[in-house]
This record gives structure tokens, C-alpha cells and sequence, in this order.
């Protein structure tokens, strides 16, 4: 299964907002505080391309965006085929 990786704030509803879908999908993931670790915000504007805000998301490495990004890839269909 590929691996999901969520920058997010402890701050942020909509961080989480997008881990309770990816929870009621059954879809595993990894967390990275950048408000809590310097690293994993560096981490995050190298991977975005400077993008500051938060959830950003990555499916094996590869940026999709945002909540609204993986919600449009959920009812388009593709995220199915993104996790297989």
C-alpha cells in the first residue's frame, strides 16, 4: 500500500478534517507536525514548492495538494487508483 504522508499544524480544523476522511477510508498515514519540528517544515516547503499552507499531502512521495485536492481525487475516483 502506498505510503500517505500529512504535514499539518495542531492548530489547523482542516488538518483535521483530512485525517478523519482518510481514517473513515481506511487509508493509513503518517503525520508531520511543522509547527512542532523546524525539519518537517523545511521538509514540506522543498517537497510543495514553498506552499505554506497546511494540510499538504503526499501519496509515495508525490504531492497532491491539499483537503480539496484529495477530496476532488476521492469523488473522481482516482485516489482508488492512487492506493493500489
Amino acid at each position: 500500500m502506498p505510503k500517505v504522508k500529512i504535514y499539518s499544524t495542531g492548530t489547523c480544523p482542516i488538518c483535521d478534517k483530512t485525517k478523519n476522511l482518510l481514517t473513515k477510508w481506511g487509508i493509513p498515514y503518517t503525520e508531520a507536525r511543522v509547527d512542532l519540528k523546524r525539519d518537517e517544515l523545511k521538509e514540506m516547503l522543498s517537497v510543495t514548492d514553498g506552499v505554506r499552507t497546511v494540510p499538504q499531502i503526499l501519496i509515495d512521495g508525490k504531492w497532491i495538494g491539499g483537503f480539496t485536492e484529495l477530496t476532488e481525487l476521492h469523488m473522481e475516483s482516482k485516489l482508488d487508483e492512487l492506493m493500489h
